[in-house]
């Protein structure tokens, strides 16, 4: 619309020109959907800028239409998220018609923008993954979109990167919480969608089994889109077919992979389509076909419960595709495809199947007797024979501790390993299977021992002896892949353990359905791995689903059910759901003392697991006893060098360091070096762990040198292991800004706490209470620099999110307020500084310190009769 154009448009339905709706002037029309129009506007105050603003339309104002209106105002106002358009304001005009205002995004639909700027597959796919991202924080918000499609995504360019917006939540719908006091009659006979982007339980029209994955669907749709610039069904298509035959082709009829679409493309267009994307129409195909395939398809399965159960699931996915790394989508099977053929035409396959089975039925039934009692024979003598050579493998590796053996010396369970490991590879080597089988065993056993040099080399050994002897998809494979793998997790090797945790799980799923308890070992496996990489929400999927299948197939109080309670409150934790993982920790704790007793090793774990929580929600008494406790149950159990008694002393270190007790935490640390080196290596990021809360602790003895050297040390181990993105990294960065800061060496800390933030806010989100700790630390260096308005921003947003996760009255978010109080001082705004003052001192503040009281800066607050007085009310409740 040109500027005289937009001087003269009206309003549909207002009896006269108006471009004037509160303080928004509306400049041009920009969309119209179903029930409102979206204009362009410009807001005149407080703040001048370009906005979207949605009004209902004349004559739309009944309560079904506000209904879906107030729906998504109110899903648009619930969620906070970068790739998502923000809610500025709303209200009515004076005709009585509701309109909201939100962000403006002057970009184009995902795939116009794609093709006009000619991506390649690779920043598709990126561009793709901030979607994904988006529409997982609506879930995690209750939001369902499920109306997905380009034109709800676009793209604009912000600092000279393209960054996609998800828009238009006309249709959500709420999955945990009602968004609004109207009811909304959208349920019920009524397509709600685009047909094209729909989801096989959309198009029932019942409203019914509409949850997460209705929209990883649509991303499926969308995804296949911009690798093939295709639908897997055209609009126009479906249209001509009407309403009964595109709900049958949404339901039942598979699309064409993205690969096959492409294939079929003719040369001028393929020619086009490959150019837009800056490849031969050759490198096209063969980039698409396989993995990509895979992926969009599992997406795209009719049956959800097959689809990626959340759209962080799929973001993961296409990000190991990036990696090179081995994605969760595999091929369809043989028997998948054909159970797939069988339920599209059951009675033709069940008249041929009836007839070929009374026609061949009595001919095989004696060969087929025959042909079983002969395996089940062969198969007795193999395990007899088996059982018999491992009891005698057994007996003989106790006879090393009978007295006329041992020739009067004493000998220890390692001993008796070291013998036992001997006689494996040497008596068993023309019984390779059962060898194989030994060697899991004593692997196992060596690895619970801490002893992993000696165990690796077993499970490789046993890995690749049944991979040269059995079927590929035989379980004892998969048993060896997985045992190798937690190995490997524990040594640090995390790219070699995901592959086989990968192919394990495909394994077991493949033989045995996905709700079989080796399943859920797998996926509790699979889950521990993407929490030390710092996939939080990809783990807690995991975990939960490991959970279930437990809980369903073994019983409520079976150990297992234990493990994977106390591994999913390990993730909560992390991610800030702190009553949800203390629920989880007594539950993981009950079940393993009525198992195991209270002084078994498992109870430790759950120990000082807990303890963590109750430090990081401060209850550091109840957290110091419970580190104690696990302490003695694994020296007591374990031993005095023991792996997992590191993790503990570590833990009770750090404790003893946010009381500034650093002559109780700092021996602690240091023998949880020791161990953990001893035990890994020195390439471990388990090593790199102990490292950091060891420099943390010199750094504070004074010597920032030595500290700043076993940080950068940590920081090139955890870059090399982790990534570049991962949170533990981000931690580094900060000790390092830290230390700089201390050594009033400004232009080498800010860079360093910037970096920090990028890496918190990038894998941890934006209100984490680890972005909020760098965000304080930040802050102290602008206020040393003078940058008072900055450090403000910094304190202001750190007390956000404090309370928000740590609630209105806890102790760092007490401080935080003093903070705020102290910067209010030193910029001399008196009525701020007291406002923050009374509020840390009303929610309990307690401090020794008061420099607000005795700082020569602060002299313009210095006999202020409110200011003493609050003043002199902390110092006497600390007394």
């Amino acid at each position: 619309m040109s500027d005289q154009d937009a001087s003269t448009f009206k309003l549909p339905g207002d009896s006269e020109a108006t471009r004037q709706i509160g303080p928004y002037r509306l400049l041009a029309p920009l969309g119209e959907g179903g029930m409102g129009m979206v204009y362009l506007a410009e807001q005149q105050q407080p703040v001048q800028r370009k906005v979207a603003l949605k009004i209902i339309k004349p004559g739309m104002d009944s309560r079904e239409v506000i209904g879906r209106f107030e729906t998504e105002r109110q899903a648009l106002a619930v969620m906070n998220h970068p790739h998502i358009a923000k809610v500025f304001d709303a209200g009515t005009t004076d005709g009585g018609r509701p309109y909201f205002v939100m962000e403006h995004v002057p970009g184009l639909p995902i795939t116009d923008y794609c093709d006009r700027h000619r991506l390649t597959t690779r920043a598709r796919l990126e561009l793709f993954i901030s979607v994904c991202h988006a529409v997982h924080h609506a879930h995690q918000k209750g939001i369902i979109h499920r109306d997905l499609k380009p034109s709800n995504v676009l793209v604009a360019v912000q600092d000279g990167k393209p960054v996609a917006k998800v828009i238009d939540f006309g249709v959500a719908k709420a999955t945990e919480t009602r968004l609004t006091e109207s009811t909304v009659f959208t349920e019920q006979g009524q397509l709600i969608g685009t047909p094209e982007y729909m989801s096989p339980e959309q198009a029932e029209m019942t409203g019914l089994n509409i949850d997460t994955t209705t929209d990883v669907y649509s991303l499926g749709v969308l995804l296949y889109r911009l690798l093939t610039g295709k639908l897997p069904f055209q609009r126009r298509e479906l249209i001509r077919a009407g309403l009964a035959a595109i709900q049958r082709v949404i339901r039942e009829v598979d699309p064409p992979r993205p690969s096959t679409k492409i294939s079929s493309l003719g040369q001028d267009e393929a020619t086009a389509a490959a150019e837009r994307r800056r490849m031969a129409p050759r490198n096209w195909l063969k980039q698409i076909r396989g993995e990509l395939d895979w992926i969009t398809m599992r997406a795209m399965e009719k049956d959800r419960t097959r689809r990626y159960q959340s759209a962080s699931e799929f973001a993961a996915d296409i990000n190991r595709y990036l990696a090179q790394q081995p994605v969760l989508a595999r091929r369809p099977s043989a028997t998948y495809q054909l159970r797939k053929l069988v339920a599209r035409h059951k009675v033709r396959f069940g008249l041929t199947v009836s007839l070929a089975v009374m026609v061949i039925g009595f001919a095989v039934t004696m060969s087929v007797q025959a042909g079983r009692i002969a395996r089940e024979r062969d198969r007795a003598n193999r395990e007899a024979t088996t059982a018999l050579q491992v009891s005698d493998f057994v007996v003989g590796l106790f006879e090393v501790s009978d007295p006329s053996e041992a020739r009067g010396n004493s000998v220890t369970a390692r001993e008796i390993l070291d013998a036992g490991a001997d006689h494996i590879a040497q008596d068993l080597a023309d019984q390779p299977l059962v060898q194989a089988r030994l060697m899991d065993t004593m692997g196992n056993v060596y690895t619970s021992l801490g002893l992993y040099g000696q165990a690796q080399p077993l499970f490789e050994q046993a890995l690749q002896s049944r991979q040269e002897r059995l079927d590929d998809e035989h379980l004892d494979i998969a048993e060896s892949q997985n045992n190798l793998a937690n190995l490997l997790r524990r040594t640090g090797d995390y790219e070699q353990a995901s592959r086989l945790y990968d192919s394990s799980r495909a394994l077991y799923e493949q033989a045995l359905g996905g709700g079989h308890p080796l399943v859920a070992m797998s996926l509790h496996n699979l889950a521990i791995l993407h929490k030390l990489t710092g996939e939080f929400e990809l783990a807690r999927q995991h975990f939960e689903r490991a959970l279930a299948i437990r809980e369903r197939t073994l019983g409520p109080d079976d150990p297992t059910v234990a493990s994977s309670c106390n591994s999913l409150a390990n993730v909560l934790r992390r991610m800030g759901e702190h009553d949800l993982a203390r629920r989880h920790y007594e539950r993981a704790l009950a079940i393993r003392e009525a198992t195991h007793g209270s002084e078994h090793p498992e109870v430790s774990v759950v120990l000082g697991n807990f303890a963590t929580l109750l430090a990081d929600t401060g209850d550091f008494e109840g957290a110091r006893a419970l580190y104690e406790r696990s302490i003695a149950i694994r020296e007591k159990t374990l031993g005095p060098d023991h792996p997992e008694l590191a993790s503990d002393l570590d833990n009770l270190a750090a404790l003893y360091h946010d009381q500034r007790d650093f002559a109780s935490a700092l021996p602690l640390s240091k023998r949880a070096l020791a161990i953990r080196e001893k035990a890994f290596g020195p390439n471990s990021p388990i090593l790199a762990t102990s490292l950091h809360n060891y420099a943390n602790l010199v750094s504070r003895s004074g010597d920032n040198a030595e500290a700043r050297r076993i940080h950068e040390r940590v920081r090139d181990l955890r870059e090399r292991v982790l990534g570049p993105d991962h949170p533990d990294l981000g931690r580094t960065y900060g000790c390092l800004a830290n230390i700089a800061l201390r050594e009033d060496d400004y232009d080498a800390a800010r860079p360093l706490y910037e970096r920090s933030l990028a890496i918190m806010e990038k894998s941890l989100g934006p209100d984490h209470r680890s972005v909020a700790h760098t965000l304080s630390n930040f802050a102290i260096l602008l206020v040393e620099i003078g940058d008072l308005a900055g450090a403000r921003q910094c304190y202001a947003r750190a007390l956000a999110i404090r309370e928000q996760v740590l609630g209105p009255n806890h102790r760092v978010v007490t401080a935080n307020l003093y903070d705020l109080a102290c910067l209010a001082a030193l910029a001399g705004e008196r009525d701020t500084a007291i406002a923050y003052l009374r509020q840390a001192v009303d929610r309990g503040y307690e401090d020794q310190n008061l420099w607000i009281a005795r700082d020569g800066d602060l002299a313009v607050l210095h006999g202020d009769a409110e200011f003493e007085a609050i003043v002199a009310e902390l110092a006497a409740g600390q007394q």
